[in-house]
């Protein structure tokens, strides 16, 4: 686990909320769940074959002597949220939640015990172009940020009656090649044998390779679901690869299932993953609900950003107000809330402890203002304040004070 620190921690506000905004423009509302529940509510979820639950949650008993879990991923855990307040009573839900997960794994590039998710969840609609919308935000993400070198990969995993046939066939399969299966291979090949297919093991890539494709098992209206998803990212422009080896690492997983990958980052390069769980809130108590969502790891996402530009811009302020005077303090103190009041989006800073202009202007230039606002003695007797641009070659100039507003809305947009 680590600490996040200025000037990081203003990075990740600055695109934390970028992704709010993109998420509020295709109707997507918060929701917020704690951080840990009942062990079962993962258990029953998850699937306990899986290595989440057998290896690397944060389990204990507390007080009461009640089982609890550090939430390993959230999808769970809003999905228990969502029937506990009826949230699905006549209406399909689109929701994100943005937050810490818990994994006691071997930390690595981008991955530590505690890991920050952005999750998209949509329940309630069972179409492929909600698939496809929920495909397209994921693409709009990339976009906006200006990433580039990643590709999609896609995958059905059908229902559920399709999946027991393609078990029998992977059965039979990792059967007769036991002699090459590692040990965790062996276990998943008699709890779930499409487990296998997510191994991490280099030396099983050649008998995963030649192993069943799930594609040949599906039915009639799993075929038209994947092909209409298809169709409508065709539509939409967007290119992706068809990967009939990509199964995802949880249980509840079911029809589309997807993942953006890099190689950017190493071994490690999953950026972004999700699909269909149409069976889980059925699991966990519920009447049977279509849904799908994703789950975007922020620290694997902000290295990506780090590694495919040369510097993630950050500021802590729009406008430096500096000055040397010895009335300056009381002055621009007030002048900065008046600013505030008036242009709340703005990010104001008046300069405090003293000190030379100049070092007083590196300050105001390393806060990555945008304008310095200069109150020296004769502005103060004159009631007026000199603008200065930090970031462009436009000339200075000395305004009235009570004019500085719209000055700076012109500046500033």
């Amino acid at each position: 686990m680590k600490d996040l620190v200025p000037p990081s921690s203003g990075q990740w506000q600055e695109i934390e909320t970028t992704l709010k905004r993109i998420l509020a423009s295709y109707g997507y509302e918060e929701i917020r769940f704690p951080i840990m529940e009942f062990t079962q509510v993962f258990e029953r979820s998850i699937g306990d074959v899986t290595d989440i639950v057998q290896k690397e949650m944060y389990t204990f008993a507390d007080r009461n002597g009640e089982s609890i879990t550090l939430r390993p991923e959230g999808t769970a855990s809003c999905v228990r949220a969502v029937l506990e307040h009826n949230l699905l009573h006549q209406r399909a839900q689109k929701l994100w939640y943005m937050g810490p997960m818990f994994r006691h794994e071997r930390p690595q590039k981008g991955r530590y015990r505690q890991f920050h998710q952005l999750g998209v969840e949509c329940l309630g609609l069972a179409g492929p172009d909600i698939d496809a919308e929920v495909i397209l935000l994921t693409a709009k993400i990339w976009r906006t940020f200006k990433l580039k070198n990643l590709r999609l990969e896609l995958n059905s995993l059908g229902n559920s009656d399709e999946r027991k046939q393609y078990r029998a066939l992977l059965t039979d399969y990792f059967s007769a090649h036991k002699d090459l299966l590692d040990d965790d291979s062996l276990v998943r090949l008699d709890k779930n044998p499409m487990r296998i297919l997510d191994s991490k093991n280099p030396g099983l890539k050649d008998v995963i390779t030649a192993a069943p494709s799930l594609l040949d098992c599906l039915g009639e209206e799993s075929l038209a679901h994947f092909q209409q998803l298809q169709s409508l990212l065709d539509s939409a422009g967007l290119s992706y690869e068809i990967n009939p080896r990509l199964v995802r690492g949880l249980d509840y997983y079911s029809k589309t299932v997807f993942e953006w990958i890099t190689d950017d980052l190493g071994a490690q390069g999953t950026v972004c993953a999700g699909g269909r769980y149409d069976g889980l809130v059925e699991m966990l108590g519920g009447k049977e609900t279509p849904a799908i969502g994703f789950a975007m790891g922020l620290e694997r996402f902000i290295e990506l950003l780090s590694a495919t530009s040369d510097d993630i811009e950050h500021a802590n302020a729009d406008v430096y107000l500096l000055g040397a005077d010895e009335r300056f303090a009381a002055v621009a103190l007030n002048l900065a809330d008046e600013i505030r009041e008036a242009l709340p989006t703005l990010r104001v800073q008046t300069h405090c402890g003293g000190g030379s202009m100049k070092s007083q202007f590196k300050k105001a230039d390393r806060s990555g203002a945008q304008v310095a606002l200069i109150l020296g003695g004769s502005e103060i007797d004159a009631k007026q304040i000199t603008v200065k641009s930090l970031r462009t070659d436009d000339e200075q100039r000395t305004i009235d004070q009570h004019a500085l507003v719209d000055a700076l809305r012109n500046l500033i947009p």
